[in-house]
């Protein structure tokens, strides 16, 4: 009976430490979007379960996928920003840092990318003022090919002609 029990208190052990992980990890991804958006006067985001939901069932597709590196949008209702790294692990805060690194490219009077750059959209949905609720998931792919990233946006942004903040 005490072997039975124990095994009961170490379930509820791995449970407790695998839900404190997911906390950790909603955590970092919220942090990193909040302190740009605060860098820009945006309000944070906030952490919604369904977006969540809805990016994590993405991201196990992604993952069951041979090309998972290909980086496809799940053209679902959200906003979405997707990220790929050949390593089996990355912290959430790499992910959103590389979007948030295309800010160089992004000329705010012309609210457009700068001459001869094409990727600024990342950046300006993770500061997209009208965006308030976040949902993000990571996930090793099966095929040993690094690390799936998904954050979805609720409301979306870069919608055409407007600014984002």
């Amino acid at each position: 009976m005490r072997t039975l029990q124990a095994l009961a208190l170490t379930a509820l052990g791995y449970t407790a430490l695998i839900a404190a992980g997911a906390w950790a990890q909603q955590d970092e991804f919220l942090e990193a979007h909040n302190v740009e958006r605060e860098s820009v006067g945006v309000a944070g985001l906030v952490w919604d379960g369904e977006v969540a939901a809805y990016a994590q069932s993405y991201a196990e597709q992604q993952r069951d996928n041979d090309a998972c590196a290909d980086l496809q949008h799940s053209d679902g209702s959200y906003g979405e920003n997707l990220y790929w790294a050949s390593a089996v692990s990355i912290a959430p805060a790499d992910a959103v840092n590389s979007w948030i690194s295309e800010k160089q490219f992004y000329d705010y009077q012309a609210n457009s990318c700068a001459a001869g750059e094409n990727m600024c959209n990342h950046y300006t949905q993770v500061v997209w003022a009208d965006s308030i609720r976040l949902g993000c998931a990571s996930v090793a792919c099966n095929n040993g090919g690094g690390t799936f990233v998904i954050c979805n946006y609720d409301p979306p942004g870069n919608v055409f002609n407007e600014r984002p903040y």
